[in-house]
């Protein structure tokens, strides 16, 4: 696929933060406390709006939400996370879109490191590495230092790297997929045919619960079994009983 030029201006972009969420009520407050406060220190988050898609809570992770003037809510009717993110950039204004998850944290500087990046206007848009919580297991350091390896040798990132997109190409591609898996990865492979896509030096720090809800082994085996099921063209549908959602399944020892 030919590069696909970007329409949007180079300078002054605004960015839209989207975050999908179900059932998030346990962290959500600490979540818009943090990433307001943190926007509000830069001038490019300063400007920033944030979109709160909601595949259908039934705890009070809305409620809460609404406490936040800066955040607005799009009820989309189903957990779906490429439907929940496709509906929530249709309600950003923001020319540039960051899809974030609700237990990630973005590095300090973020977005002005993301509109540094595309003032080239051959970058389509990009990730960041990751970062797991200082106090967690010497295992996830491991993983983590993988995944940052693989990150950088094929430019490549899932929903936890904080994608980041200009809004005319992602319009242009379709958005996201609307599949129960890997909607990411297709997405960010979709976004490098259509210019280059960075990977940033700042990491986000993402959440353990999973690694360590199931295992930390256990959770990379599942992973790469489940990728490369994807790759040999077995269906997101299925596969996605396989997956394990932290807020439904119970503790396992690491």
């Amino acid at each position: 696929m030919p590069d696909i030029i970007s329409d949007q201006p180079d300078k002054n972009q605004k960015i839209s933060i989207i975050v999908p969420v179900l059932n998030e009520e346990e962290g959500i407050e600490t979540f818009l406390s943090a990433l307001t406060c943190q926007l509000a220190l830069t001038a490019a988050g300063s400007a920033a709006d944030i979109i709160l898609a909601d595949g259908g809570s039934s705890d009070r992770t809305l409620e809460i939400a609404s406490a936040f003037n800066k955040v607005r809510i799009v009820r989309c009717g189903a957990a779906n996370r490429g439907l929940q993110m496709n509906k929530g950039s249709r309600a950003a204004s923001g020319e540039i879109l960051l899809f974030l998850h609700a237990d990630v944290s973005l590095p300090a500087n973020s977005l002005d490191s993301i509109t540094a990046a595309l003032s080239d206007p051959k970058i389509s848009g990009g990730a960041f590495q990751i970062t797991f919580p200082p106090d967690s297991p010497v295992s996830l350091s491991r993983v983590a230092w993988a995944i940052n390896l693989r990150t950088r040798l094929f430019t490549t990132a899932t929903g936890d790297q904080a994608i980041f997109i200009r809004r005319d190409i992602f319009e242009k591609l379709g958005g996201y997929p609307e599949i129960p898996l890997f909607e990411d990865i297709t997405l960010f492979n979709a976004m490098k045919n259509a210019g280059r896509a960075v990977i940033l030096p700042g990491k986000v720090e993402i959440s353990p619960r999973r690694w360590l809800s199931f295992g930390v082994w256990r959770t990379v085996m599942l992973m790469y079994l489940l990728r490369g099921a994807f790759w040999l063209g077995f269906d997101p549908v299925k596969m996605k009983k396989l997956f394990v959602d932290v807020r439904e399944k119970k503790k396992f020892k690491v």
